[in-house]
């Protein structure tokens, strides 16, 4: 996976780097209103007995039971998605048929109610210093992250030039000369170009061993003190990095890449430490192996021996398939063939770390890696880590200020455009601040909330300097929590739940239930929603309706896969999205995720509605209070459901986008369920809620709209993998299981 993003987090981004720009895609409708029917799909027999009358849950939370709980709820909401998912995961060979089938999956993935896509990242109106396309803008990985050669001018670039830039670099992909013929325009149209870049930012990283963590806040800052073998330029061309050239063999299963010498290991303070050498990428799988930071399941099965290495099957990481052949030269051997590999080293997972280093700093490897011992530093402080990046951590300020500047033994350091780099805080609270900011001088780049559109447009800048910025492949999502067990924040106990006992059990019961699940997901009018933080004027513009882009691969060749047992025929071209489209037609599933032509006929999952349905989702509420009431639950206006949707009181934005949430939901469903909006004070508090959560139980909420995905390859894998069971998903703790 790319990371674990949070929406503040991205908010924040949003308003201080907008200078990064992807595409995005477009529209639809639904064609039925009739819920598929799922009563015997998710029956929830028990043997428990209970008095006449008496509600009982069949799924009762016991810590020693956690993981065979988890595993029969997993398997009762998720089970024919993973069934799916695993077959066509299997296929190595034929990439169509990989891809057609991942879509069927995703399809079964969006019809199972444990999550409804929202939104992806960008979307909202900016003004910004930094020339667009000037860091990469690849769909995964880290490189869109890595700032050194963004193009940064003194004063705001304005809408108009940002549009003949864009057109500019259109033409010049590929050419190598992108960022020359960029510098050189603005120069001769009046811009001065600078060496810094200030940007805002909303969490401090949790740690600084980006080999130990999935985690947003921590690899956006992370990155840009490490060099991997590889690294996607401007023009989104797989470049060398570390390493100066590489081979693949003729079978697929081994790669081998030749380091450039004199690379050198720095401490924060631009000394050096050590060269960069082959077994630095060892040790750096091996502590991200050791570490379970949430990157190990991105090799496990890819890398030789990597879950065996993992499970304890294997303890001679010798036996792993990442091996130094001399000092400048690692070898990785994968368990099969795997297409996407050479797109998976722009992650963070293939990082290097000088083994005597962290040697140095306490760390062990294998049996003997212990974290918590008292001796272990790597990672605690910017201090605590070598740095072969581009730039050193020379100043990090908790919820205040970090400041990344140029190392000076940098490998490149003649060729980065930015001198530093330095982030200043930002908690959200005053809707104003980063448009102010920016105006001011303060920092180099806003998003603009819906009132700072208003102050730019009184200002009289909004129709120079504003733009639109482009979306990526982030998808945030409203996560329903099938198995919630907190009931308040597992750090400080904030955030409690105000629901009784009885109103505990009820609506665990009730989100056991698929129909029920359905109704709450077509019951919100996503477009009101969104528009509290975008304005009413670009609401649409980052909505989107798979978990996957439906742009995010195509079919190279006509393909034909079976769709509910029938054969059906995709001819060459056919994208993703057009495909889950298919399987979700066939299901009779009243959502319309793929608008083929939107995009001047290019096709679209994104920037329209196509779940909001509120008599689809009256439908399935009918069902599931039928199928509810068999089990003894009442489900009225009367006897509704409460549901707890935490939410940041300090943010105006996001206090109206929660009330917008329950206003939509509850006026649909005709007040048979109650959001109750749970104030986090904070923004911490709001991330503790469930964000931070190590895993399913620690999640305190009903529903969750914080924590969203970016993709870590070119692959629908790296998407569809988080929802995997027994901890190997990533995301599969935000539905309330593993």
């Amino acid at each position: 996976m790319k990371k674990l993003l949070a929406l503040l987090l991205v908010l924040a981004l949003a308003l201080s780097m907008v200078a990064c720009a992807s595409n995005a895609t477009p529209s639809t409708d639904t064609s039925t209103d009739t819920p598929a029917d799922t009563s015997t799909e998710e029956t929830t027999d028990t043997d428990t007995e209970a008095a006449a009358g008496e509600l009982v849950d069949p799924y009762a939370y016991s810590e020693d039971d956690y993981d065979i709980q988890s595993e029969e709820i997993y398997d009762l909401v998720l089970g024919d998605f993973e069934t799916i998912y695993n077959e066509a995961k299997a296929e190595v060979v034929d990439m169509d048929k990989r891809f057609a089938e991942m879509a069927i999956a995703e399809a079964k993935l969006l019809e199972s109610g444990t999550f409804l896509p929202l939104s992806a990242q960008g979307g909202n109106y900016a003004i910004s210093r930094v020339a667009p396309y000037t860091a990469s803008t690849t769909l995964w990985g880290n490189d869109n992250d890595r700032f050194h050669n963004q193009v940064v001018t003194t004063e705001p670039i304005t809408a108009a030039d940002r549009d003949t830039l864009k057109a500019m670099w259109a033409e010049l992909k590929g050419t190598g000369t992108w960022e020359a013929e960029c510098e050189k325009w603005l120069t001769e149209n009046g811009y001065t170009l600078k060496d810094t870049y200030t940007m805002g930012y909303a969490s401090d990283p949790k740690t600084w061993d980006i080999l130990a963590t999935s985690q947003a806040p921590d690899a956006e800052a992370l990155v840009n003190t490490f060099d991997g073998l590889v690294e996607y330029d401007s023009e989104n061309v797989m470049q060398p990095a570390l390493a100066e050239s590489w081979e693949e063999s003729e079978d697929g299963l081994t790669y081998t890449f030749h380091l450039r010498q004199g690379a050198k290991w720095v401490d924060s303070q631009g000394r050096e430490i050590a060269e960069v050498k082959a077994d630095d990428f060892v040790a750096g799988m091996q502590h991200m192996l050791d570490a379970m930071g949430g990157l190990e399941y991105l090799v496990q099965g890819v890398i030789v021996n990597a879950s065996e290495y993992i499970s304890g099957d294997v303890t001679d990481f010798s036996e792993v398939g990442v091996k130094a052949v001399n000092d400048y030269t690692v070898q990785y051997t994968l368990a099969q063939p795997t297409p996407y590999f050479m797109t998976m080293l722009s992650y963070s997972v293939f990082a290097p770390m000088s083994r005597t280093y962290y040697e140095s700093k306490g760390g062990k490897f294998g049996a003997d890696f212990d974290n918590a011992a008292a001796d272990y530093t790597y990672g605690k402080t910017p201090d605590d880590i070598a740095y072969c990046g581009p730039y050193v951590v020379s100043n990090a300020t908790a919820n205040n200020t970090i400041v990344f500047s140029a190392n000076p033994l940098y490998w490149n350091a003649e060729n980065i455009n930015l001198k530093s780099i330095t982030w200043l805080y930002n908690d959200q609270e005053d809707a104003l601040k980063a448009y102010n900011d920016t105006m001011s001088g303060v920092l180099d780049g806003a998003g603009l909330t819906a009132s700072a559109v208003e102050a730019a447009k009184s200002a009289g800048v909004f129709e120079e300097l504003a733009y639109v910025s482009s979306t990526d492949a982030t998808c945030f999502n409203l996560f329903m929590n099938v198995n919630r067990i907190a009931t308040s924040n597992f750090n400080d106990q904030s955030c409690a739940t105000q629901k009784t006992e009885e109103d505990i059990l009820r609506s665990r019961i009730a989100m056991y239930n698929q129909n029920f699940r359905l109704a709450l997901m077509l019951s919100l009018d996503r477009a009101a929603y969104n528009a509290q933080t975008t304005g009413e004027e670009l609401k649409l513009t980052s909505l989107v309706n798979t978990f996957t882009p439906g742009t995010f691969v195509s079919l190279e060749n006509e393909t034909t896969v079976d769709i509910n047992g029938t054969p059906m025929t995709f001819p060459a071209g056919t994208f993703y999205g057009a495909i889950v489209q298919a399987q979700l037609d066939a299901d009779g599933f009243p959502v319309k995720v793929w608008d083929p032509e939107a995009d001047g006929g290019i096709g679209s999952s994104a920037a329209f509605d196509g779940w909001y349905n509120p008599e689809a989702a009256a439908t399935y509420l009918e069902t599931a209070i039928a199928e509810l009431a068999e089990q003894g639950l009442e489900v009225s206006a009367e006897n509704p459901i409460y549901l707890d949707l935490p939410y940041f009181s300090g943010s105006e934005a996001f206090g109206n986008r929660a009330n917008a949430l329950k206003q939509s939901v509850e006026s649909a469903l005709g007040g048979a369920v109650i959001i109750n909006l749970v104030d986090c004070v904070s923004s911490d508090a709001w991330y503790y809620a469930g964000f931070y959560a190590n895993n399913g139980a620690e999640g305190n909420y009903d529903i969750y709209d914080v924590s969203g995905w970016s993709p870590d390859y070119g692959d629908p894998q790296s998407y569809l993998d988080t929802m995997l069971p027994d901890y190997a998903g990533y995301m599969t703790k935000q539905i309330g299981v593993f």
